[in-house]
Order: structure tokens, then sequence, then C-alpha cells
């Protein structure tokens, strides 16, 4: 009896957090494509000038190549997202939609729509 109380109380409490959903707090706006694309080419470009010379070119291609791709409103979508745990990050969903509030789930690196 004691070990059935034990073992009920332990899986109520390792898996309540797995039954509460993600929640969507807000829309961002995700440059990640233009800062690889700035950083690859400022690396290629900076290696003129060595080792040195790429690693500055990198990171100058870096911040511009973001600033570029929000400037020409290429951005993608992103959003911050707030677990069962009070912990938000930002997820990259270029596909799928949602609004803020809703419930998702995610699965690998990708938001899902929690069923209702």
């Amino acid at each position: 009896m004691t070990r059935s109380i034990t073992l009920g109380f332990t899986l109520c409490t390792l898996l309540s957090p797995l039954c509460l959903a993600d929640r969507v707090i807000r829309e961002v706006p995700d440059t990640t494509a233009g800062k690889g694309f700035g950083a690859l080419t400022g690396m290629m470009a900076g290696a003129a000038g060595g080792p040195i010379g790429a690693f500055i070119g990198a990171g100058v291609g870096f911040f511009a190549g973001s600033s570029v791709q929000e400037a020409v409103g290429k951005t993608e979508t992103a959003y911050e997202v707030k677990d069962a745990l009070g912990e938000i990050s930002t997820v990259r969903s270029p596909n799928a939609r949602f609004e803020i509030g809703q419930e998702v789930t995610r699965k690998g690196t990708r938001l899902v729509a929690s069923e209702e």
C-alpha cells in the first residue's frame, strides 16, 4: 500500500509538466538566414586579410546580414513561448502561424498547435 501511494505521488509529480502545453507570448522577427549569409560572405571577403581578417569579416557580416534582411522586409517569423515551468524561449516557425496566447506543443525544433 505504501509503495503504491509513493509511486502514484512520484508519477503525478514527474509527469504533470508534460500535461501542460506551452503558450505563445509574442511574435518576433527572425533574421537567422541573413545572419548566416552575412557571416559567410564576410568571412570569405575578410579571408584576404588572413585568419584575423576572416574573423572580423564574419562578425561584421553577421550584423550587416541581419540588418539587410530586416531592411529588405524578408524577415521570417519566430515566437516567444512560455513553457509549463515558466521559462521563455524563442522558437522559429517559418511556415506555421500562431496567435498570441495560443497553446502549442513542441515537436523537435518546431511548434504545433495543441488539440483543444
